[in-house]
């Protein structure tokens, strides 16, 4: 039976991701997952601490020929509502960075990660399914389909809402659905984009177009499903101009490249994070609509995290409570994002006059005040960073009256 530090199961990005910097921490990793069998036609846009972790891995050279980076974000009330949000303009130069972070097409990032993995030495990409887990013993052991067990001091699952390494660990999940289902496109446009990300939220959900290389944009557009059945259904002329409609024509003229892809919206968050041996990254911990860009980077926020617990390899075997610690060091960041993206969805669902009415001052404070503006921003990039300037900013406030 062979015998690996660790086994990730999963092998999409954010499995993908984490057993590959696990590998560069000098372990012996099994990355473990088939193949994908359709190809996945959404992006993903990485913020700035992702990007400098995507550095550090030494794939940052390789990935940015495929993206677009993010200047500026615009969040526009593209409702028919009596109270209305105004423009809010967030911008990378505010604080201090050419771009927030980079919008990425997930297939040939994944492709670049495949490569990757099969040229590190430390990791075996297993391309089969684990069928089954043994907990029980001082080593975690995984079943393979074709037949074979192998060991590991821990296992990783980043295997998805349905996650059998979750299971496995009899690890409980809180989920909950929303009236909503997302359209995904890639479309080209008569104007340049000029590096924005703009955010139309409607009464239905966020309408959201990120840059792509060149004259070209992703689109996630969120819809009440009978809505985006009836999207779906649409030639791609009638649907470039319904997509140019609904951008009020900023780009200029409109056109979707290939069919659309559409995934229904739900959340999802593991009562735990890790337990005993078991960590959980990715979707296998978290899942929730995709708004603020926050899915991934949480995800690969996980993964650095699990790195930064275990250290660099040495010649002691990992302990079993590993996942107890990756709980308690994970549990506010995945909570307060789950909850701040699900409050912010639901407050564009609800018709409640009072609910509008706070969105709407919330957006406005932030289109007016620069400072908080600026902190808000500094958080979304670099999670944690705020509280630390309001530390920073209180202790240097004390320092001048005590002097």
């Amino acid at each position: 039976m062979e015998h690996y530090d660790i086994a990730v199961v999963g092998a999409g990005l954010a499995g993908s991701l984490a057993a590959i910097a696990l590998a560069e921490a000098g372990y012996r990793v099994a990355l473990i997952g088939p193949e994908p069998v359709s190809s996945d036609g959404r992006t993903t846009a990485l913020m700035d601490q992702s990007i400098e972790y995507l550095k550090k891995l030494s794939l940052w050279d390789k990935v940015q020929p495929l993206t677009a980076p993010l200047s500026t974000m615009r969040i526009l009330d593209g409702t028919n509502r009596l109270l209305r949000a105004p423009t809010v303009n967030f911008r990378a130069s505010e604080v201090g960075l050419a771009a927030f972070g980079y919008n990425i097409p997930n297939a040939p990032f994944l492709d670049i990660l495949r490569q990757r993995a099969s040229e590190t030495a430390t990791l075996d990409r297993l391309t089969m399914s684990a069928v089954d887990f043994d907990l029980s013993d001082e080593k975690a052991r995984v079943s393979l389909d074709d037949g074979r067990d192998i060991t590991a001091d821990l296992l990783v699952g980043a295997d998805g809402r349905r996650s059998p390494v979750r299971e496995a660990a009899k690890i409980a999940v809180s989920t909950w659905s929303y009236p909503q289902t997302a359209v995904v496109l890639n479309f080209a446009h008569e104007l340049p984009h000029q590096d924005t990300s703009t955010e139309f939220h409607t009464e239905s959900g966020p309408f959201t177009q990120v840059p792509l290389p060149g004259n070209r944009s992703s689109l996630v557009w969120v819809r009440k499903p009978e809505d985006a059945a009836n999207t779906l259904a649409l030639d791609l002329p009638t649907l470039s101009r319904a997509v140019e409609d609904r951008m009020q024509s900023i780009f200029g003229k409109v056109t979707v490249e290939a069919a659309p892809q559409s995934f229904p919206l739900s959340g999802m968050s593991a009562h735990r994070f890790g337990k005993g041996r078991v960590a959980l990254v990715g979707e296998a911990a978290h899942a929730f609509p995709p708004i603020g860009a926050q899915g991934l980077n949480l995800s690969l926020r996980d993964a650095m995290t699990l790195v930064d617990l275990i250290g660099a390899k040495t010649d002691d075997n990992l302990p079993g409570d590993i996942g107890d610690r990756f709980d308690s060091r994970r549990r506010p960041d995945i909570l307060s994002r789950t909850a701040s993206v699900d409050l912010l969805n639901r407050s564009l669902l609800s018709g409640f006059l009072p609910i509008q009415a706070l969105r709407a001052v919330g957006l406005h404070i932030l289109s007016a005040a620069g400072p908080l503006r600026s902190l808000l921003m500094r958080e979304g990039v670099h999670p944690g960073s705020a509280l630390h300037a309001l530390k920073d900013g209180l202790r240097e406030k004390i320092g001048r009256k005590s002097a």
